[in-house]
């Protein structure tokens, strides 16, 4: 009975304080996620890039993220939720910052009088050592914050688990979890405005500061639930309820099975395939669209802002109804591996639409405001991949055992990191051969967007070669 009144106590605003955090938390890296893109070309412009070396830059980064999921995340399990948020939090904001020095560096290196004459130096020797060392530079500053990328949800999902119980852990996950569209939002509309009034780099200054105000914020106001006098029994009756109820599957702590051990399986394959053909596209479509527009529209700074918010709005919003599509299938009994590839098939051909980027995208008809065009076929094929990403793990998921789910899905996403690391880098080269060649990146484009468009195609019909039919893993 006592637990029951426990249970029925009014929540404290202070988890809901702490949701706010998160909230915050959420928002500010990916403004971080989303700036490198959003700026390049101010940086290209600076530091003589090719897209080659944008390229090197992107695929390196997608690289570090796949493979650093598996490390950040056993990390994150040994550590406290306040100790891994606030890495994660110093990290890229710390990052920020420095790439905000990334110029005055480059300047001591090369001995140049003023970080401004970067862009105007002619010299071939020092233009090669501009180029070399702020490659370098962001490389090792893109795979510092692909490490805090990886750990981010892990760790912020952790801090909510200790907050809230379970009944009202799924709202608070909602609502931090809408930090992903007011972040990636308010990047698009904020950092070219940004960046051409103050310049690019005191814009990642200003994003880092923000990171440490929320650094502050976090150390200053949370308490685990434990230590927290703010905080009333409720959450911990819920959570002793909870675990009463027999609900909660443990696996055998004594039962270590190699991630390795799983690839002898086609099922595995399947989903590895299919994400190593398609994660890249996504991130190519990240990483590349500002570059795109500038490149084959002519587009300033400032106008990239509502294009780019436009296209980070169909893609978020649209997935989060096509992430109930799993949902939907148990709903309608529509629960068989053939009725989920159906789907995806259906979902890959709603993928070709990135065929008309380049012609539809270039009518005459349009008076140079073809751009949205672009935008709109570019942002729903976006969205067919978030729909391909919600339903890829569902789909395979079910024939895997369920001790094997996250060991295979960080396979996936080492698939999806290699994937991806390809595609960048054969963007890059692809362009600036295009450029070379062909007098302009027009073909170049073209050339990529048809592969992002075959490419679930491809990924689908792998999956059926591999999996032709329901068939579960035994004996894992």
């Amino acid at each position: 009975m006592g637990t029951l009144k426990l249970i029925k106590g009014k929540y404290t605003i202070y988890r809901w304080t702490i949701c706010g955090l998160l909230f915050f938390t959420t928002t500010i890296n990916y403004l971080n996620r989303q700036i490198l893109s959003l700026l390049q070309p101010l940086i290209k412009y600076d530091f003589h890039w090719s897209d080659s070396d944008y390229g090197t830059i992107t695929a390196t980064i997608s690289l570090a993220y796949a493979f650093t999921l598996p490390s950040v995340g056993r990390i994150i399990d040994k550590l406290s939720p306040k100790s891994s948020v606030t890495i994660i939090i110093a990290m890229w904001s710390t990052i920020a910052c420095l790439s905000a020095l990334s110029c005055f560096l480059i300047e001591k290196i090369v001995d140049l009088p003023d970080s401004e004459v970067l862009s105007m130096v002619t010299n071939r020797a020092v233009l090669d050592k501009i180029t070399s060392w702020s490659i370098l530079i962001f490389v090792v500053i893109g795979c510092i914050i692909a490490m805090g990328e990886a750990g981010n949800f892990p760790s912020i999902t952790k801090a909510a688990i200790e907050c809230f119980p379970n009944e009202k852990l799924s709202f608070a996950t909602d609502l931090f979890n809408s930090g992903v569209v007011v972040g990636i939002i308010l990047a698009a509309l904020i950092s070219p405005f940004l960046a051409t009034a103050i310049g690019w780099s005191k814009t990642f200054l200003v994003f880092g500061i923000i990171g440490f105000i929320c650094l502050i914020l976090w150390l200053l106001l949370y308490r685990s639930p434990q230590k927290n006098a703010s905080k009333n029994n409720a959450k911990s009756a819920c959570k002793s309820q909870d675990n009463n109820k027999g609900e909660t599957v443990f696996c055998d702590p004594q039962k270590k099975i190699s991630i390795f051990s799983y690839l002898k399986y086609r099922q595995v394959w399947a989903f590895a395939f299919g994400k190593l053909m398609t994660d890249g596209v996504w991130w190519f479509f990240i990483f590349w669209t500002p570059a795109y527009l500038v490149a084959e529209y002519g587009l300033k700074m400032t106008e990239l802002a509502l294009p780019m918010a436009l296209l980070y709005f169909i893609t978020v919003f649209g997935s989060i109804f096509v992430g109930k599509l799993p949902n939907y299938y148990v709903n309608k009994g529509m629960e068989s591996y053939s009725d989920r590839m159906r789907t995806m098939i259906i979902i890959a051909l709603f993928s070709l639409l990135v065929l008309f980027v380049q012609p539809l995208g270039h009518l005459k008809l349009w008076n140079g405001n073809g751009y949205w065009i672009a935008i709109i076929l570019i942002g729903l094929s976006g969205l067919a991949h978030r729909a391909w990403a919600a339903n890829i793990l569902p789909t395979l998921g079910v024939m895997i055992p369920n001790e094997a789910i996250t060991s295979i899905s960080c396979i996936g996403g080492m698939a999806g990191g290699i994937g991806s690391f390809v595609i960048q880098k054969c963007s890059g080269i692809i362009l600036d051969y295009s450029l070379v060649e062909w007098g302009s990146k027009y073909k170049g484009y073209t050339i990529i967007f048809t592969f992002c468009a075959l490419a679930y195609l491809i990924g689908w019909n792998i999956i059926k070669i591999l999996v032709p039919q329901f068939k579960p893993i035994e004996n894992a």
